[in-house]
């Protein structure tokens, strides 16, 4: 076979290769092509051959696994780019680091993590085992600060390191729902300069889900001492979780139970945590190598059409209404066997950065296959992406994909054993398999840029969009089968492109069919439900988990995320991850771009339908006397009670809004800062229509002196300031300043008409903080850029 193949690249994805990928000099030049970078890791992939035959005809795997890549029908995660063949020689891309219950286990998994970052992986922790903040330290008598605060360290220590010099540390951080810190935990990230280098999640137990649906409590429980700690109510906790996933997309959830009802080698452990993407559950100090068939190569034109077309040259892909497409089945088995071969090397040809790691590896030989270009293969088949028949499409290629590569898995164990924790396993009594697990639909990033597919089982994010160029020019960028399929139809413009790259969408563009706008449905496009119903269809057919964003519009509410979050429960899922447009990115400003003014910059925050935020310029004059409401407050840490006055004034439309605010309490220690908060907040009012933004900022703020409490009104008030947002917030509503939610399906409808009608709106892409294009965008639990390849999980 030949290593000679010349690889068909696109120029986004040399870019992103030459500045991530390829060996580069003492001056950060490349020394190596992308050919070279694909030999020198089939090389080193296969040497892994001499371990079980010394006869093994070496240059022939090395020629197999080239074309696998070259041909970008397969790509390994990028470790194993990176780093096959080189001096690092660590290709793994995911570890699951233990935390115990002492300082000694504590600051051994931070030195791990810096070890293991340095190497090019990401962590995952569950810190379920540490003792909650507040308890007792036996050895000090002193007083636990709990797990939060060192999570810090953690998030410390990978700010300090940078991956193998290409790639930014990522963690995950896990608590279970059950653990007395769980209400802090939820809310730890609410600050957007917080834990950065953290993903988190709430491991949620079915007992737990349970209670949500029932409306009852459930049981915390103290890792230390393994005893009741107190009950709370799961849908109050289960709305926490909600609110701040909806404020800027953290915490996600994963099922823990499910996740352990499927854990492959319960007698070797309880799987804890996943990596920072949550799509792959490891046991303590195991790690996992991960790739990715690319199924937009998975696709053929039909016998019957060629030859009903009197020729053996196959016609360009594109008209659907003349060319019909299938799936190369036997392409799709044979990829997945090689693969699958592929990935097994890795283990042996890996240089793990930790012992204990090593054994843990190689004990179970878990491997994560998966896809990317899902959507783009959706599109050769003229399927919608959101239809019954692509969820019938993902059960068939999944479960096929997953057949053949248990049969490699079983192959491999002939000429090579089984993995050694075999004996006791799930797989113990019936056919040997080489790998506890085989598949696992990962995170694709940059590796789907340098394919040029869609990534992982995402649908298309934006069909176009801009970037800057030279001497600030605008280039639009148009993803190439909608491009291919626009110039054979004949309904190609430049100017359509540019109206599509302000949405992104095809949605109200004129000049475009409209069996082709059903096609290229994108990520906004598409309700949730079709979302989780993708998620779920490959979830069947997956050993390890799905990495999958349901993305929301800036205007969905709450209550829609709890939507999604019940949905993905009862569709069996192991997790999920949603992400509402503008909630986390702070939007650098690009070259060329006007730096708004400060009253601008707020208005921009307006709600559509309240005008929520909206500045006026001067403070309206107060009345000599006004009416209102007073609220009595329980405090946390006083035996005065709190008294919270709002005064309200009309507001031209026979309506009422508020106009300032009081604070009275017997409290001496408290007037100072009472004084300084009520002068803020009544200047806010009396300067707005709508105060309801401010609600939301003084509902999130936490405060550690306090804890949680229940303050006779709410329950898990995090502070005595949000307990004041709270009672802000009821009193709005007594004002009908706070609107009702509609449901999903009908929001959906009316967002999606409300964002097309907008002509400027982008799409949800903002600005890169690494290449200041506006092509960042959010899928997969990740961000990524399509313009340099920028990813940060």
């Amino acid at each position: 076979m030949n290593m000679n193949i010349d690889v068909q690249l696109t120029e986004n994805a040399i870019r992103v290769l030459e500045k991530r990928y390829l060996k580069k000099d003492l001056n950060g030049n490349p020394v190596e092509t992308p050919e070279s970078m694909f030999r020198r890791v089939a090389k080193n992939i296969s040497q892994a051959e001499r371990l079980y035959d010394p006869e093994a005809d070496i240059e022939r795997t090395a020629a197999v696994f080239y074309e696998l890549m070259t041909s970008l029908e397969f790509m390994p995660n990028s470790p194993t780019l990176m780093n096959a063949g080189r001096d690092l020689q660590q290709l793994s891309a995911c570890f699951v680091l233990p935390v115990d219950d002492s300082m000694e286990s504590i600051f051994e998994a931070v030195k791990h993590t810096a070890i293991i970052h340095k190497s090019g992986g990401g962590t995952g922790f569950s810190f379920s085992r540490l003792r909650p903040s507040g308890d007792v330290v036996g050895s000090t008598s002193g007083i636990s600060s709990g797990p939060i605060s060192f999570m810090t360290v953690f998030d410390s220590a990978t700010e300090a390191i940078k991956q193998g010099g290409t790639r930014r540390g990522a963690n995950m951080g896990i608590l279970r729902i059950d653990h007395p810190d769980i209400l802090h935990f939820i809310t730890c990230k609410q600050d957007n300069n917080k834990l950065n280098n953290f993903n988190i999640s709430v491991a949620i137990t079915e007992d737990f889900m349970k209670a949500v649906m029932e409306g009852g409590e459930y049981e915390l429980k103290n890792p230390r001492t393994g005893k009741d700690a107190g009950k709370l109510n799961a849908k109050e906790v289960f709305e926490k979780i909600v609110n701040m996933a909806w404020k800027n997309g953290d915490p996600g959830i994963i099922f823990i139970d499910r996740i352990n009802r499927d854990n492959p080698t319960p007698h070797i452990g309880e799987i804890e945590s996943t990596n920072p993407c949550g799509e792959q559950p490891l046991l303590p100090y195991e790690s996992c190598n991960l790739g990715s068939i690319n199924l937009a190569k998975m696709v053929r034109i039909r016998t019957s059409e060629v030859e009903k077309m009197g020729s053996s040259e196959l016609p360009n892909f594109g008209t659907s209404k003349l060319q019909k497409f299938e799936i190369d089945w036997d392409k799709v088995g044979y990829v997945a066997k090689e693969a699958v071969h592929f990935l097994d090397n890795v283990i042996d040809m890996n240089r793990y950065p930790i012992q204990q790691i090593e054994k843990m590896t190689k004990g179970n030989r878990k491997i994560g296959l998966g896809v990317m270009g899902f959507a783009d293969m959706l599109v050769r088949l003229d399927i919608p992406y959101d239809s019954d028949e692509a969820i019938k499409m993902a059960e068939d290629v999944m479960g096929f994909i997953h057949e053949k590569g248990r049969e490699a898995s079983q192959e491999l164990a002939e000429k090579r054993v089984a993995f050694p924790n075999f004996k006791g396993s799930i797989y113990d009594g019936g056919a040997e398999v080489r790998n506890a697990t085989v598949t696992t639909i990962a995170t694709t990033g940059t590796i789907s840029i340098i394919s040029n597919c869609s990534s992982g089982i995402e649908p298309i994010f934006a069909l176009a969009y801009t970037r800057n160029v030279l001497d600030g020019a605008e280039l639009v960028e148009a993803n190439p089968l909608f491009e291919e399929i626009a110039r054979e139809r004949g309904f190609y413009n430049p100017e359509i492109l540019k109206q599509i790259s302000k949405s992104g969408s095809l949605h109200d563009v004129a000049g475009v069919p409209d069996d082709i706008k059903r096609l290229f449905v994108t990520s906004h496009d598409i309700v949730p439900e079709w979302h989780l119903k993708m998620q779920a269809a490959f979830q069947k057919y997956t050993d390890n988990a799905v990495s999958k964003t349901v993305n929301f519009p800036n205007e969905a509410m709450p209550e829609h995320v709890a939507d999604v979050y019940r949905l993905a429960y009862e569709l069996d899922c192991k997790g999920v991850t949603v992400y509402r447009d503008g909630s986390r990115e702070v939007q650098v400003l690009n070259k060329g771009q006007k730096k708004e003014s400060e009253s601008q910059r707020v208005s921009g925050k307006n709600d559509v339908k309240t005008g929520a935020g909206k500045i006026r310029e001067v403070e309206i004059e107060r009345p000599s006397a006004l009416e209102g409401k007073t609220y009595k407050v329980k405090t946390p840490n006083s035996k005065h009670a709190l008294y919270v006055t709002l005064t309200d004034i009309p507001d031209g439309n026979g309506g009422k809004r508020p106009f300032e605010i009081f604070l009275n309490t017997k409290d001496p220690s408290q007037i100072e800062w009472m004084m300084a908060i009520t002068r803020l907040i009544s200047a806010v009012f009396r300067r707005t229509e709508n105060p309801s933004f401010l609600v939301e900022e003084l509902k999130a703020i936490y405060s550690p002196s306090t804890g949680f409490f229940s303050s006779g009104r709410h329950k898990f008030i995090p502070s005595l300031v949000a307990e004041i947002g709270h009672v802000i917030d009821d009193h709005l509503g007594g004002l009908g300043l706070v609107e009702e939610t509609p449901p999903i399906e009908a929001y959906f409808e009316d967002a999606r008409a409300q964002e097309h009608n907008k002509g400027n709106k982008d799409s949800g892409m903002v600005f890169c903080l690494e290449c200041s294009e506006r092509t960042l965008i959010v899928q997969e639990g990740c961000r990524k850029c399509l313009s340099c390849g920028y990813t940060k999980c």
